[in-house]
C-alpha cells in the first residue's frame, strides 16, 4: 500500500489543497469592496514594442479619406496651392490635438472616459462624448469597408460587371469605356467618328443633331456662332455608377419614406468584416500589435504598385498636372481654408478618443512627441502620394473618354466605386488591378477600425476591470453590437443614413469636442502642469517646442476650431445624396445625431454637481489623475513660482 500513500502525497493532497485555496480566494474576492476587486483584476496589457504603437496610430490615421477625399479637395482648391493651407492647418490644429490625446492616454494609462473625468469633474462627460462619436463612426464606416470587400470578391470571381451596359438595371444613358473603345477603332477625326451613346455606336454628328446643333468635327458641335464640345449637351452615366447604385447598394426607387429591401449580399459582407476585425483584435493590443505590421504597411506596397502602373498609362501626365497645377489666387478665399481644416479632423481621427486609448497602453516614458510628429507628417505625405496614384489613372480615363479630367474627377465613394473602377477596366489585366485596388481599400478601412473598437473595449474594462480575464468576450460583444446597429444601412436606402451620419458625426461635432479637450488640459488642469507632466515622462522639450505646445493648446486650436465651425455653419446646405435632397425630417434627424454626441457634456456637469462638486473642486483633478509610471526627477522638469515644482495653475479658477 506504500504506492497509495506516495500517490496521495504527490498528486491527491496538492490537488485538494489547490482547490481549497482556489475556493478560499474566490470567497475573499467576493467579499472585497469594488476598489480592491479592481486591484485584484489582471494587469493592463501593453504594446509589445514602441513600433507597434506607431503603426497602430498610422493605420488609424491613414485611411480611405487619404485616397478618395484629399486628392479631390486638392484639385478643387487650387491644386498644389492647397498644400499650403493644409500643412498650416496640420501645424495649427491637427498635430497639437493629436499630441494632446497621446499625452493624456500615456500619462494616465486610462481610457477617455476615466481620463477626462479625473482631469476635472467639470469635464466628466467629455469622455462619453468621444465614445459616442467613435461608436457612430465605427458603425457606418464598416459599411463602407463592406462595400470594398464586396468589390474584392467580385474582382476575384472575374465577373467585373461594373463595365457592362447589358445588365437589367442599366439605362439608355449607360456609358462604358470598353464599349466606347470598340466604337472608336476606325475613327479618323471627322464628325462621322463613332462613340458609345444610347447603348450603341453613334456618330458625333448625329449626337450634335440630336442636340439641335450642327456637326463640326470629332470633338465639337457648331451652334451658329461658336463651337462647343459635343459631350456638353448629352447625359451619360458611367456603367460603374449604375452598378454601384443599383447592384451594390440596391437603391432602386428608395427614399426616406420608402426604405426599400434588405440587400443580403451587403449583410454577408458586413458580417465578414466584423468577424475579421474581431479575430484581429481578439486579445486587444496584444493581437492588434502584430496585425498592424500588415494592415499599416501593406497598403503602401499596393499604392506604390498602382502608382507605377498609373504613371506609365497614356494621359497620366495630364491627370497629374491637373492635380497639382497651383492656382494661387484661390488661397484668398475662405473655402480653401475651411476645406483644409475639415480634412484635418476627417483624416487624423482626432477628438474621437481612439488616440487616447491607443496611447494608454504605452510605456510611461515612450517618446509620444516623436510618434505624433512622425504619424502626422506620414499622413500628410500619404495623402499627396495617393493623389499621384489616383489622378494618373483618372488622366488616362479622361483621354480614353475624350473628355477633360474635370469631367471624371469625383470625391468620396464616387471616386473609389465609380470613377476609378471604370478606369481599371481600361488597363491591361483589369482583374489583377481591381483586386489590388479594392483589397487595398479594404485593408485601409479595416485598419482604421481597430482603434475605435479598442476605445469601446477599454471603456468597458476600465469600468469593470475583472472583465480583462475575458477580453475576447468583450471584443465579441462590441463587434456583434456594431454589426446589428449597421444592419439598417444594408437596406436599399441605407446609404441615406450613412450620408447623414457622416455629415453630422465626423464634422462639426468633433470640432467642439476638440476645443473642449484643449480647454480641459490648458485652461482647467493648467498648461504649466501639463508641460511638467511631459517632462516627467522624459519628453525633451526645447524652448521652441515648449512654446509651440503652450500656444496651440491654450489659444490657437480653440480659435482656429471656432473659425472653422463658423465656416461650416455659414456654408451649411441641406443634406443630399447625389441629386436626392433629403426631406426636412431627415435633416432634423441629422441634427439630433450631431447633438447626441455632445449631450453627455452637460449631463456630466450636472452629474458633477449632483456628486457634490462645486466651485474650484469642479476644475480640480481627482485622485485618479496620476502618472501611470514612477516619476524620476529629470533636468527638464519645469519649475514655476520661484523655483518650486509646478503647482496648480488652473487658469479657469484662481482662488
Amino acid at each position: 500500500m506504500s504506492w497509495f500513500f506516495k500517490l496521495s502525497s504527490v498528486w491527491i493532497v496538492p490537488r485538494c489543497k489547490n482547490q481549497i485555496m482556489s475556493k478560499g480566494s474566490k470567497n475573499v474576492m467576493e467579499s472585497l469592496p469594488p476598489d480592491e476587486k479592481a486591484s485584484q483584476a489582471p494587469a493592463r496589457a501593453g504594446w509589445g514594442r514602441p513600433l507597434e504603437f506607431i503603426l497602430a496610430c498610422l493605420g488609424y490615421a491613414v485611411g480611405l479619406g487619404n485616397v478618395w477625399r484629399f486628392p479631390y479637395l486638392c484639385y478643387r482648391n487650387g491644386g498644389g496651392a492647397f498644400l499650403i493651407p493644409f500643412f498650416i492647418m496640420l501645424v495649427l490644429i491637427g498635430l497639437p490635438i493629436f499630441y494632446l490625446e497621446l499625452y493624456i492616454g500615456q500619462y494616465s494609462a486610462l481610457g477617455p472616459i476615466k481620463a477626462f473625468s479625473s482631469i476635472a469633474p467639470f469635464f466628466g462627460g467629455l469622455g462619453y462624448c468621444t465614445l459616442v462619436v467613435i461608436s457612430l463612426i465605427l458603425v457606418y464606416y464598416m459599411i463602407i469597408v463592406a462595400w470594398t470587400i464586396f468589390y474584392t470578391f467580385i474582382s476575384i470571381g472575374g465577373n467585373m460587371a461594373w463595365g457592362s451596359c447589358v445588365n437589367d438595371f442599366n439605362t439608355d444613358a449607360c456609358y462604358s469605356g470598353s464599349y466606347d473603345k470598340d466604337c472608336r477603332v476606325n475613327n479618323t477625326g471627322a464628325a462621322t467618328d463613332l462613340t458609345y451613346y444610347m447603348r450603341r455606336c453613334m456618330s458625333i454628328g448625329e449626337i450634335c443633331e440630336m442636340s439641335n446643333l450642327q456637326p463640326y468635327d470629332n470633338l465639337h458641335c457648331w451652334n451658329g456662332t461658336h463651337t462647343t464640345p459635343w459631350f456638353y449637351n448629352v447625359r451619360r452615366v458611367l456603367a460603374s455608377e449604375e452598378y454601384y447604385n443599383e447592384r451594390v447598394l440596391g437603391r432602386g426607387g428608395a427614399t426616406w419614406s420608402s426604405w426599400g429591401t434588405m440587400q443580403w449580399h451587403l449583410v454577408g459582407c458586413l458580417f465578414f468584416c466584423w468577424v475579421v476585425a474581431f479575430l484581429c483584435i481578439i486579445k486587444g493590443v496584444q493581437s492588434a500589435g502584430k496585425v498592424v505590421y500588415f494592415t499599416s504597411l501593406f497598403p503602401y506596397v499596393m499604392l506604390t504598385a498602382l502608382l507605377i502602373r498609373g504613371v506609365t498609362l497614356e494621359g497620366a501626365g495630364e491627370g497629374i498636372l491637373f492635380y497639382l497645377l497651383p492656382d494661387w489666387e484661390i488661397l484668398l478665399t475662405a473655402r480653401v481654408w475651411g476645406d483644409a481644416a475639415s480634412q484635418i479632423f476627417y483624416s487624423f481621427g482626432v477628438a474621437c478618443g481612439s488616440l487616447i486609448t491607443l496611447a494608454s497602453y504605452n510605456n510611461f516614458t515612450n517618446n509620444c512627441q516623436f510618434d505624433a510628429i512622425f504619424v502626422c507628417l506620414s499622413n500628410f505625405g500619404t495623402s499627396i502620394y495617393a493623389g499621384f496614384a489616383i489622378f494618373s489613372v483618372l488622366g488616362f480615363q479622361a483621354q480614353m473618354m475624350g473628355v477633360s479630367v474635370d469631367d471624371v474627377a469625383e470625391h468620396g465613394p464616387g471616386l473609389a466605386f465609380v470613377a476609378y473602377p471604370e478606369a481599371l477596366l481600361q488597363m491591361p489585366i483589369p482583374q489583377f488591378w481591381s483586386i489590388l485596388f479594392f483589397f487595398m481599400l479594404f485593408i485601409l478601412g479595416l485598419g482604421c477600425q481597430f482603434a475605435g473598437i479598442e476605445a469601446i473595449n477599454t471603456a468597458i474594462v476600465d469600468q469593470w476591470p475583472q472583465l480583462r480575464k475575458r477580453y475576447w468576450m468583450v471584443t465579441a460583444g462590441t463587434c456583434f453590437t456594431c454589426f446589428l446597429l449597421g444592419l439598417p444601412m444594408c437596406f436599399s436606402g441605407g446609404v441615406f443614413m450613412l450620408t447623414l451620419l457622416d455629415i453630422n458625426t465626423a464634422s462639426w461635432a468633433v470640432l467642439l469636442i476638440g476645443m473642449a479637450e484643449c480647454a480641459a488640459v490648458s485652461w482647467s488642469y493648467g498648461i504649466n502642469r501639463a508641460i511638467s507632466d511631459l517632462a516627467s515622462m522624459n519628453m525633451k522639450l526645447g524652448i521652441v517646442m515648449r512654446t509651440y505646445w503652450k500656444a496651440t493648446w491654450t489659444a490657437i486650436v480653440p480659435v482656429a476650431s471656432m473659425s472653422v465651425l463658423i465656416f461650416v455653419f455659414l456654408n451649411w446646405t441641406a443634406p443630399a445624396y447625389e441629386d436626392y435632397i433629403f426631406p426636412l425630417f431627415a435633416e432634423l434627424l441629422g441634427w439630433a445625431i450631431g447633438l447626441s454626441t455632445l449631450v453627455f457634456f452637460p449631463v456630466g456637469i450636472g452629474w458633477a454637481f449632483y456628486k457634490g462638486y462645486s466651485g474650484k473642486d469642479l476644475f480640480t483633478p481627482t485622485p485618479l489623475w496620476k502618472p501611470a509610471g514612477k516619476i524620476e526627477p529629470t533636468p527638464d522638469t519645469i519649475l514655476t513660482n520661484g523655483g518650486s515644482p509646478a503647482e496648480y495653475d488652473n487658469i479657469a479658477y484662481i482662488s
